[in-house]
């Protein structure tokens, strides 16, 4: 199952990643997080030091190296050149497995039986030359090849604002955890995100975070009414935590928050056949709009039409 969690910067987002995943890792369940905001703060907040964290293998470094796994013997892509972050999987294409041996899961980094995964930070060299989409590049292709199975978790922290949608990757989340505190400029977040996915059938649920008193839930519930899932409120486990104390119990109402995330990712059965769909709409899309002319090749004859992800995958 494949969960986002977006939002305003500022919002909580990240430290909500890390509590959700170290909340699933510590029941025993298989989680893979994987640090796409451009403020790499992931792997800190899962208890790494900073000098640890900043030794995570970047995704986004061997952007090369991971199309030519992906592409394999795909006779519709000419070279890793010709392959852009929507390129969708087709005959002779490498699939992923969760936690598999391929050139992604192989530089993750163990945190307590988390495999946390990072795209890389927006260096001195990216500067003027590059956008951050060429670093979450390598997680849409990710997103794109992998075969997850229910009870096999990945949790994505996504850069802060919208650019979750300057490409399909909104569409390729089972669940989208929208983190708001209840404030204006939290729901205004809400509005924009639900009006980019309104047309494309995707889950987005709101968590509220640093919800302090009633009110605080009752203006949510106002401004986004049933979407609002659930919401979690000052912690002292969280800031213990975060100071490098440890022992600290969660409490019962955010620990049960997080159950109802579990619970809301776990009712979500996966449309293989929109992911494929959605998939080929954005590839081709992207192609007519600049990766044409990038690449000099016509990318929508990468699109296989009779490619399906395996039986066993695919309900």
């Amino acid at each position: 199952m494949k969960v986002a969690f977006v939002g305003k910067g500022g919002s909580g987002k990240t430290t909500l990643s890390a509590l959700f995943a170290r909340h699933l890792a510590g029941r025993g369940l298989p989680v893979v997080a994987i640090d796409a905001d451009i403020n790499q703060h992931l792997g800190v907040a899962l208890g790494l030091d900073e000098a640890r964290a900043a030794k995570v293998p970047a995704l986004g470094d061997r952007l090369t190296e991971i199309k030519e796994y992906l592409r394999g013997d795909n006779p519709r892509i000419s070279s890793a050149a010709a392959m852009v972050k929507t390129t969708p999987p087709g005959s002779g294409s490498r699939l992923l497995r969760f936690r598999g041996d391929d050139p992604f899961h192989e530089t993750g980094h163990d945190v307590d039986g988390i495999t946390l995964l990072a795209t890389g930070p927006f260096n001195d060299d990216d500067l003027g030359v590059a956008c951050y989409h060429s670093k979450t590049g390598a997680v849409e292709l990710y997103l794109n090849h992998l075969m997850d199975a229910p009870g096999e978790y990945v949790v994505v922290d996504m850069t802060a604002g919208a650019d979750t949608f300057a490409s399909g990757l909104f569409t390729r989340f089972d669940v989208m955890f929208l983190v708001a505190e209840p404030t204006r400029k939290g729901v205004s977040v809400y509005r924009q995100y639900t009006e980019y996915a309104r047309n494309y059938d995707v889950a987005i649920r709101v968590v509220g975070n640093k919800v302090q008193i009633d009110e605080d839930v009752a203006y949510l519930r106002e401004h986004v009414g049933d979407d609002l899932l659930t919401w979690v409120g000052q912690s002292a486990a969280v800031r213990a935590f975060e100071q490098g104390r440890h022992g600290v119990s969660l409490e019962d109402g955010n620990a049960a928050a997080l159950d109802r995330m579990r619970a809301e990712v776990d009712s979500h059965v996966p449309d293989w056949d929109k992911f494929q769909r959605q998939a080929v709409e954005f590839h081709v899309k992207n192609a007519r709009s600049w990766a044409n002319k990038a690449t000099g090749e016509r990318l929508e004859e990468q699109v296989d039409p009779e490619f399906r992800f395996p039986a066993a995958y695919a309900g």
